[in-house]
């Protein structure tokens, strides 16, 4: 008998055979690859982002640092998903 888990990975697997491929040593090296592009952009845009966010707290500007840590957040989302958007992109190509 086989438990929930095993049933819910051969129906995963069923409906994409793919997944269950290993990754080319060409893939993996465009997967690191992705992954520092993104990180410099992050860091990036962390940098700018603390650096007005550090200004704000300094002229004690409220609404100013609510405004930029929301920012800070949504850019931290954003880029997150371009990067994971561009390794689904190469993990799916043949």
């Amino acid at each position: 008998m086989k438990s929930a888990y095993e049933l819910a990975m051969e129906r995963l697997s069923k409906s994409d055979p793919d997944a269950s491929k290993p990754l080319t040593a060409e893939k993996k090296a465009r997967l690191a690859e992705i992954d520092r592009v993104f990180k410099g952009k992050l860091a990036e845009r962390e940098i700018f982002l603390k650096k007005q966010l550090n200004e704000a707290y300094s002229a004690q500007n409220a609404e100013e640092v609510d405004k930029i840590q929301k920012q800070l957040v949504s850019e931290r989302a954003r880029i997150e998903e371009d990067r994971e958007a561009e390794k689904e992109q190469v993990r799916r190509s043949k």
